[in-house]
């Protein structure tokens, strides 16, 4: 494959963010300059931008099968994640203080977690099986009369693995217990409708689907039943009082569009994944052995390949190869590279994590660039196997 072909580096890494859309940019360059009052003034330019936030809101709703009201803006997942988890742990803490998630979450749900048992909550870490499922006859058995809180993630955002919301919604609702999901990932993926699926609080974020870094949402249900939740802001009482701070106009505008256009597209992009995710592996496999999908291999986001690669460090994959991004099982905090958590909770050892590595397909990915990374990885792998036997 002649590089020239394709433009270098080539950029498999859509999971951890996409590039804004054209149609979203174009729909909230006014919101900079034109239409720039505050949405919380009282005169023209403050309604204007109020009745902006709020078309948003009411598009945002559509989506998820919800009220407007019932969507409050954040700055991202990560922030909606917090304000789920110690709004509803502190607000209900003279109902329980038992919380339950998963081991396969982001650091955004296993952080606070880990804070909140620092300050006495008691967590349940559910397990998952080889292929990163929580099962549900677990959940129901670890539900106490003092559990408040379940939060399981809709998608993995290294393996790509999609939870069984549905039984998981139907478990939390016959026991009274609110159920939050980290649905980053899978939003604008997957139909998501938080009425069916029995969903009391859900967190998206701009920049996975195609729009604004620094803008996200959390859907708190406000009835049958009602989430009443503690601020984690303050200071100025905006969004219900939820989350206080002057709203981010162009991003709200940008999220709505990026949303509506992942909703009204996504068979297409659907398909398209699918296609190159299997010309991927293809080419892949028949030039290198010993690769194995991490990951359930039906039940899972559509651009999202994660595999391990027999007697290679993924680290020195990415070091070798600056002309294709990508993401490797392991984090480097500290100087220190830590194995994924995700991997090791599906039963496997430090060396999968160390040897797997993410690829993640975007709209703007062509066969060429397919073809080109395949290749790539495939010479690099080769390489690294020769100089280790």
């Amino acid at each position: 494959m002649n590089a020239l072909s394709v433009k270098t580096p080539v950029y498999l890494d859509y999971n951890a963010t996409t590039p804004v859309d054209p149609r979203v940019l174009e729909r909230m360059l006014p919101y900079f300059s034109d239409i720039f009052g505050n949405a919380a003034s009282d005169h023209e330019h403050g309604h204007e931008a109020h009745q902006t936030v709020e078309e948003a809101r009411s598009q945002i709703a559509s989506i998820l099968g919800a009220r407007p009201d019932e969507i409050i803006f954040t700055s991202g997942a990560t922030e909606s994640n917090n304000l789920a988890i110690f709004g509803v742990a502190q607000r209900y803490q003279t109902k329980g203080q038992h919380i339950i998630t998963s081991m396969i979450e982001h650091p955004a749900v296993l952080d606070v977690y880990k804070r909140l048992e620092a300050l006495g909550w008691e967590a349940t870490y559910l397990p998952v099986d080889s292929y990163g499922l929580v099962d549900p006859d677990d959940l129901r058995k670890s539900i106490r009369p003092d559990t408040i809180l379940v939060s399981i993630m809709t998608a993995n955002n290294e393996i790509g693995t999609i939870q069984n919301i549905r039984e998981i919604g139907k478990i939390t609702r016959e026991h009274g217990v609110f159920f939050h999901t980290d649905a980053a990932q899978a939003f604008g993926s997957i139909d998501l409708h938080v009425e069916e699926l029995n969903i009391d609080l859900l967190s998206i974020s701009g920049h996975k689907i195609y729009g604004p870094k620094g803008i996200g949402a959390l859907y708190v249900r406000r009835s049958r039943p009602a989430v009443l939740l503690q601020p984690v802001i303050y200071g100025g009482g905006h969004e219900r009082g939820l989350r206080s701070g002057t709203i981010n106009v162009p991003a709200v505008v940008g999220l709505a569009e990026a949303g509506k256009l992942a909703k009204d597209e996504r068979e297409q992009w659907l398909e398209h994944f699918v296609t190159l995710r299997q010309k991927f592996l293809e080419l892949l496999m028949a030039s290198v052995d010993g690769i194995e999908i991490n990951g359930h291999p039906e039940q899972r986001l559509a651009h999202n390949i994660n595999f391990y690669i027999e007697g290679v460090e993924a680290r020195s994959l990415l070091v070798r190869l600056k002309d294709v991004s990508f993401s490797t099982g392991s984090a480097c905090t500290s100087a220190k590279v830590e194995p994924s958590h995700v991997i090791k909770a599906l039963g496997f050892q430090e060396e999968r994590a160390h040897g797997s590595i993410r690829i993640s397909f975007g709209r703007q990915t062509t066969e060429a660039d397919i073809k080109y990374a395949a290749t790539r990885l495939a010479n690099e792998i080769n390489y690294l196997r020769r100089l280790v036997y």
